[in-house]
C-alpha cells in the first residue's frame, strides 16, 4: 500500500526548460557545418542555380561565421553578444533555421522572455510543421507565465517529433510545475521509454509519483536516479523527503545528510533535517540544522517556526519569541506560531500577551477550517 505524503516540504526547482533545446541546437550547428563544406564542393563545381536556391540573401560562408560565434558566445554565457550575432544572421539570411533557433535560445537564456515568445511565435508561423520551433516556442510561453499555451505547443511538438525524449521531459516539467501530478507521471514514463538511463528524469517521475500518494514507486525512482548517477542534484534529498513521509526518520536523516555532504547550500535540505531533529527531541543538534536553513533561506517561515519551538524546549524563551513572531510574519495565516507563542509568553508571566496570542490562534484555527484547512503545499 502506498504512504500518504506528508504536508509541509517546500517545493524545487526544476532544471531550466533552455537545457535540452541548447544542446540539440549545438548538434544542429555541428551538423550545419557539416552541410556548408559540402555546399562549398558544389559551388566549386560549378552548382550555380543550386547556389542561387540555397543562399537566398547571402551566402552561407559568410552566415555561418555568425552562427559559428553567435553559439561561441552561447556557451561563454553572454547573451547579448550571442543574440546580436544570431540576429545578424538571421537578417541576412532569413530561411536559415539556425539563426532562428540561436536567437530564440539567446533570449530565453538571457531572460528576454517577451523577446524570445515573439521570435518564437514568428518561426513557428513560419515553419508551422517543425517540431524543434512549436518546442521552442512551448519553452517561451512557459517562461512568459501562459502554462496552458505552453502545454498546447509542447504536445504539438511531442506529435510531430514523438520520438524525441527532450519534448516529452521538457512537457512535464510544465504539468509539474502546474500541479498536474499524473499527467507528469505519464509523460515522464514516455520520455523514460526513449532514454532509460536519464537520471534527473527519474528524480522528476518521483516527484510526479510522490505528489500523487505513489511513496513506494516514487523512492524506486529516487533510488534508480542515485544509482544511474551518485551525485544527481538533490536525488538524496528527494529519497530522504519519501522516508520521512513513511515514518522512517532514521533513514530520511541518512540521505540528508548525504546531501549535504555533497551541496552545503540547500536550505531546504538543512530545515528537513533540523525539523525531524526538533520533532524527535533533539532540540540542540536542530538548532544548528535550522540555524543554517535561515541563514541561506532568511524568509524561510517554517524553519523560524522550528527553531522557536526547539529553543522553547531549550528554555531560551526570549529567543523563541524573537523566532516565533518572525514566523508569524512570514507566514500570517499559520496559527501555528501564535499558540507556541501563547506558551512562550506563559512562561515569562507576561499573561496579557499570552491571551492575545492565544486569541490570535483561535481565530486563525476557525478561519483554517472553513476554509478546509492550510493550503497543500507540493514537494
Amino acid at each position: 500500500m502506498q504512504s500518504t505524503v506528508k504536508q509541509g516540504s517546500a517545493a524545487r526547482s526544476s532544471p531550466d526548460l533552455e537545457l535540452s533545446a541548447a544542446v540539440k541546437h549545438r548538434r544542429l550547428l555541428r551538423e550545419s557545418r557539416r552541410k556548408t563544406i559540402g555546399w562549398r564542393l558544389l559551388t566549386w563545381c560549378g552548382a550555380f542555380l543550386f547556389c542561387l536556391a540555397a543562399t537566398a540573401q547571402v551566402k552561407p560562408s559568410q552566415v555561418e561565421p555568425l552562427l559559428r560565434e553567435g553559439q561561441d558566445f552561447l556557451d561563454r554565457g553572454d547573451f547579448s553578444a550571442a543574440a546580436k550575432n544570431f540576429e545578424s544572421a538571421r537578417q541576412s539570411a532569413p530561411e536559415n533555421k539556425l539563426a532562428w533557433r540561436g536567437l530564440i535560445l539567446a533570449y530565453l537564456q538571457g531572460k528576454k522572455r517577451a523577446e524570445a515568445l515573439e521570435v518564437a511565435n514568428q518561426a513557428s508561423g513560419r515553419w508551422p510543421a517543425d517540431g524543434e520551433f512549436r518546442h521552442l516556442l512551448g519553452q517561451s510561453l512557459f517562461q512568459n507565465g501562459k502554462n496552458e499555451q505552453a502545454i498546447e505547443e509542447l504536445r504539438r511538438a511531442a506529435k510531430i517529433d514523438a520520438g524525441r525524449y527532450e519534448v516529452h521531459y521538457d512537457l512535464a516539467l510544465v504539468y509539474l510545475s502546474t500541479r498536474q501530478y499524473t499527467l507528469a507521471a505519464q509523460t515522464l514514463e514516455r520520455a523514460l521509454r526513449l532514454k532509460p538511463n536519464e537520471a534527473l528524469a527519474h528524480i522528476l517521475l518521483g516527484r510526479a509519483y510522490l505528489n500523487t500518494n505513489r511513496t513506494l514507486s516514487a523512492i524506486e525512482q529516487f533510488r534508480t536516479a542515485l544509482r544511474l548517477d551518485p551525485g544527481v542534484p538533490l536525488g538524496h534529498y528527494h529519497l530522504g523527503f519519501a522516508y520521512e513521509s513513511l515514518g522512517r526518520d532514521n533513514e530520511a536523516m541518512a540521505e540528508f545528510k548525504k546531501e549535504l555532504a555533497l551541496r552545503q547550500n540547500e536550505p531546504e535540505v538543512h530545515y528537513r533535517l533540523g525539523h525531524i531533529l526538533a520533532e524527535s527531541g533533539q532540540s540542540q543538534a536542530a538548532v544548528a540544522s535550522l540555524r543554517e536553513a535561515i541563514r541561506l533561506a532568511p524568509e524561510h517561515a517554517e524553519a523560524h517556526y522550528d527553531l522557536g519551538k526547539a529553543l522553547l524546549d531549550l528554555g531560551r524563551t526570549e529567543e523563541a519569541i524573537r523566532m516565533l513572531q518572525r514566523s508569524a510574519a512570514l507566514n500570517p495565516d499559520s496559527p501555528s506560531p501564535y499558540y507556541l507563542l501563547g506558551r512562550a509568553f506563559e512562561k515569562l508571566q507576561r499573561k496579557g500577551e499570552a491571551a492575545k496570542a492565544f486569541e490570535q490562534f483561535a481565530a486563525l484555527k476557525k478561519k483554517q477550517a472553513a476554509t478546509g484547512g492550510m493550503a497543500y503545499r507540493p514537494h
